[in-house]
């Protein structure tokens, strides 16, 4: 049976963590992931959503830190989870990580791979490794505080604590909270609106946003010159100016 589930509704696609009971991340999960994000970068597939059922990702699977132990190699799930979280942050499309249950380790190192967060009400979120005396090792010390910021992720790592969707959205971890039962359904109706957008458009404003974070000023904005030429150059663009002066609706083909 596949650990991760890859279904289409539209120009959406869904990938699923299928790892019962809490879809703890093993070295084969990650790699069917990086897999899944792969296959989404499909042109016909314009956003993706990214969840877990009951929970998101409880967190890496310790039995594979124990065999590591024991037979004195390092554990490669590291690197595998590192990869699939590229696979996903470099999805030149919008990306919703839909998390119910917990997203804790791994698994919220994995949800910040994506360009939102939308929390069910009883989620829990966190990165408790300091408690295994263990540090996040697929991002979590570098995506974090890009989020959240410096200080607050740093005592968020240091405490391995868990945080509930309310503070999470507070910090800026959550993007949205909603009630468990309207979780995946918000996602994915929102997902439909971002595929229905200027498809490249969004991935040179992806690529901007993402390559000139903490550049210096005149490198970041040569960075964003570069994207809008290609924005500029689309025919959703010229779509986009037409409809504009035609006070319509614009229809945008992700061209």
């Amino acid at each position: 049976m596949p650990l991760v589930e890859l279904s289409r509704d539209g120009a959406v696609a869904l990938v699923t963590l299928n790892r019962p009971p809490v879809n703890a991340l093993d070295q084969q999960l990650s790699q069917e992931l990086t897999q899944a994000f792969r296959e989404c970068a499909d042109p016909a597939i314009r956003a993706v959503v990214v969840t877990g059922d009951p929970h998101f990702a409880a967190g890496a699977d310790i039995t594979g830190f124990k065999t590591a132990f024991e037979s004195g190699t390092d554990d490669e799930l590291a690197g595998a989870l590192t990869e699939a979280i590229w696979a996903l942050e470099s999805l030149e499309k919008p990306t919703i990580a839909a998390i119910q249950g917990f997203a804790l380790g791994g698994g919220l190192e994995l949800a910040m791979g994506a360009d939102f967060r939308y929390l069910a009400e009883d989620a829990k979120v966190g990165q408790p490794e300091i408690l295994l005396g263990l540090i996040p090792g697929a991002g979590g010390t570098q995506r974090l505080p890009r989020l959240v910021g410096y200080q607050v992720a740093k005592e968020l790592v240091y405490s391995g604590r868990h945080v509930g969707a309310e503070e999470a959205q507070a910090i800026g971890l959550a993007d949205k909270v909603v009630a468990a039962d309207e979780l995946l359904e918000v996602a994915m109706a929102d997902a439909a609106k971002w595929a229905e957008g200027p498809t490249r458009a969004l991935a040179a404003a992806k690529r901007a946003l993402n390559q000139g974070w903490g550049q210096p000023m005149v490198q970041a904005l040569e960075i964003e010159a570069a994207e809008f030429a290609n924005a500029f150059a689309t025919e959703d663009a010229r779509e986009g100016v037409t409809a504009f002066l035609e006070k319509r609706k614009p229809t945008f083909t992700g061209r």
